[in-house]
């Protein structure tokens, strides 16, 4: 079958412009603790494990707490941010309102826990994500394929007649070793080109049929 099944979506800087919530929050928290943090360190963090982050604020951001309670000052800060003010990232309320009425199944994968990910969630209307494939659910983090391979199980569909669509160069990695077909929208760092990648700068022109066609051209080759 070549048709699209679902669509796996990232969340932070995908489908919400998050990151600099989270950004804010890492200063915060370092300069709590006298050390000093830069954009440099934070977009390296940008699509990682929230306990891989809090090892390396941790290491580089003299933060003398236990990972878990790194994650869990971080998560709620951006939490309350969110709540306060969601900014949804270009042309993707739009995308999940023409799948959601094509009954095309789409999945949150995300490297953010599931408090986050339901704060999110509960802001779109009922029904827009069939599942929430969260860090705290996994065993390892992006880049390995595992939250994709997951995502994919639980719709009950094939990871290769799905598009992922990432911000991050380890959401994508992550995807690629799924076998989806990954769309990459850049926001805080740079991703760079590769065979098979599609690469669009906002999602604002993408609809259901462009989704379909990405899907029919990988099987065509």
């Amino acid at each position: 079958m070549t048709e699209l099944q679902a669509v796996l979506w990232d969340m932070d800087g995908t489908l919400v412009d998050t990151e600099p919530y989270w950004i804010a929050a890492e200063y915060r928290l370092v300069e709590s603790f006298g050390g000093t943090w830069n954009d440099e360190h934070a977009e390296s963090l940008v699509g990682n494990p929230l306990l891989v982050s809090a090892a390396y604020l941790r290491e580089h951001g003299r933060v003398d707490l236990p990972p878990e309670e790194i994650v869990d000052r971080l998560l709620d800060e951006v939490i309350q941010a969110t709540t306060e003010r969601i900014v949804w990232r270009p042309g993707v309320l739009r995308c999940l309102a023409e799948l959601k009425a094509a009954a095309i199944p789409c999945a949150m994968v995300t490297m953010s826990y599931l408090n986050l990910a339901t704060a999110v969630a509960d802001q779109l209307p009922p029904g827009t994500f069939q599942s929430l494939v969260t860090g705290d659910q996994l065993s390892r983090g992006k880049p390995d394929p595992e939250a994709y391979l997951t995502a994919a199980r639980r719709l009950g569909v094939d990871p290769t007649r799905c598009v992922a669509i990432e911000d991050s160069p380890a959401g994508l990695g992550s995807a690629e070793a799924a076998g989806c077909v990954v769309i990459g929208v850049p926001n805080q760092v740079r991703l760079e080109p590769a065979p098979g990648r599609i690469l669009l700068p906002t999602l604002e022109n993408v609809g259901v049929a462009d989704l379909r066609g990405y899907v029919s051209e990988r099987v065509a080759l």
